[in-house]
């Protein structure tokens, strides 16, 4: 199957937005009590590899953060998240933990918050991933490089499930389109393994992905192919980039080969996954109600317009996101002192001090989301669910936000919602059920 996405440079009008004034971004000041931030960073090298061997091996992200919640009776505190010890020596792994929707936001407020090269914690990726160059989600906004480069998504080719974005069809190299996705994912794992739970074959894990940083050789042929073809398919693009934002032509495809391999494809890679897997091992019906709408409302073409018709599709695709956000952490450097508000407390951050926010725990807060832990597809629907994308922050900010040059959001997080729900409606237009697990789709049903 392939979905065809035209997708135009710049910040999305606000009619696809589902909300059209978003709150601010940081909370207000409050009247909240003033509390010291619990938790400690441990001894100097002992305590970050404790943290580290519980956080990658003896229990998880996700348990490694709720028990620490629950021994300090706070979703603010200290802590060290990895890379670590011993050949990350120049990676300080200290961060504030914020864990509900209220703390978490303060990530959004780009007067409070610096993300200058913290994509992925203190640890970045050697540059020469992306051809000696920080591109946009390394930079920060108050840096005058980040405002000439919005990050612009070109009409794209979604093929399921070998995704191989480019602006022409892929056949048009032939290595490519047979190894065009497994030449990203290779790119791709190589930056961020030291950063990645796995889950399994401890403690060889530890040993030999967890231990050091990869160095490029290592996939500079797959990258090298990538980029030409690139070069070669994309004169249209690059040429806007060199006369409407004065990129070389370098920056600019370094920048696209990032949005395309990080975002676009990594992105999916986790995404649609997550949502087939949520529909189908529903025992509640869900499919019978996906196949009603899709077949009933939307007209006879389906497009990004007629899914705006789809309420229960779009509410499922933003509950997957509230469950299992593509980019499970977020960071944020403050940019100076300042107080953080939570939901019961006040806490003092000095100016340096790395935030960290895990959005697995953040969009489960109960204190805005009934039975959090629940997949409910119509928790987004009507009024009460449209209030609730406030706090949907998958898409670094909420998804009633805009994206911009003076924020950090994504830049197509519209279309990744628009095309996820494309993709459902699709899929439900054409077949009575889909059957599968947690991993796979196993037999499909045609339409009657």
């Amino acid at each position: 199957m392939s979905i065809k996405m035209s997708i135009s440079p710049g910040v999305p009008s606000s009619s696809q937005s589902p909300l059209s004034s978003p709150p601010p971004v940081s909370p207000p000041p409050t009247t909240l009590p003033l509390r010291t931030i619990p938790g400690s960073y441990g001894l100097p090298l002992l305590g970050p590899i404790s943290d580290r061997l519980d956080y990658f091996w003896f229990q998880g992200p996700e348990t490694f953060l709720k028990k620490r919640i629950e021994k300090h009776r706070s979703t603010v505190f200290r802590t060290n998240i990895p890379p670590t010890f011993p050949f990350f020596s120049n990676v300080n792994p200290n961060v504030v933990a914020v864990l509900d929707t209220k703390s978490f936001a303060h990530l959004f407020d780009m007067d409070l918050v610096d993300k200058r090269d913290v994509l992925v914690g203190d640890f970045m990726p050697s540059v020469k991933f992306t051809g000696d160059i920080r591109v946009c989600a390394y930079l920060d906004t108050s840096e005058p490089q980040h405002s000439k480069l919005p990050c612009p998504s070109p009409t794209v080719h979604l093929q399921v499930p070998r995704q191989v974005p480019c602006w022409a069809d892929p056949s048009s190299s032939q290595e490519i389109a047979e190894s065009g996705y497994a030449m990203l994912d290779r790119w791709l794992a190589l930056q961020l393994l030291p950063t990645i739970y796995i889950g399994a074959l401890q403690p060889l894990v530890e040993i030999f992905l967890h231990s050091w940083a990869y160095p490029f050789f290592l996939v500079s042929g797959d990258y090298k192919k990538i980029y030409e073809f690139v070069e070669k398919e994309g004169k249209e693009v690059l040429q806007r980039g060199e006369t409407e934002f004065g990129l070389t032509r370098k920056e600019s495809i370094h920048n696209l080969l990032f949005v395309l391999g990080f975002n676009a494809f990594g992105g999916f890679s986790v995404f649609l996954p997550s949502l087939v897997s949520a529909i189908v091992t529903d025992t509640t019906g869900l499919q019978a109600k996906l196949i009603k709408e899709a077949r009933e409302k939307g007209g006879s073409t389906l497009s990004f317009d007629s899914i705006k018709e789809m309420p229960l599709i779009q509410s499922a695709v933003y509950e997957t996101l509230r469950l299992n956000p593509p980019v499970p952490i977020q960071y944020g450097r403050a940019r100076k002192d300042f107080q953080l508000s939570s939901h019961d407390s006040v806490y003092d951050i000095k100016k340096g001090e790395l935030l960290c926010g895990y959005q697995k725990l953040v969009m489960k807060d109960p204190k805005i989301f009934d039975e959090p832990e629940s997949f409910k597809p119509d928790r987004f629907m009507n009024e009460k669910g449209s209030e609730l994308l406030n706090y949907l922050y998958w898409s670094n900010g909420p998804q009633t936000g805009s994206p911009t040059a003076s924020n950090k959001q994504c830049a197509a997080k519209d279309y990744v919602v628009l095309t996820a729900a494309l993709f459902v409606a699709y899929v439900f237009r054409r077949y009575d059920s889909i059957t599968g697990d947690s991993s796979s789709i196993t037999a499909v049903e045609k339409a009657k």
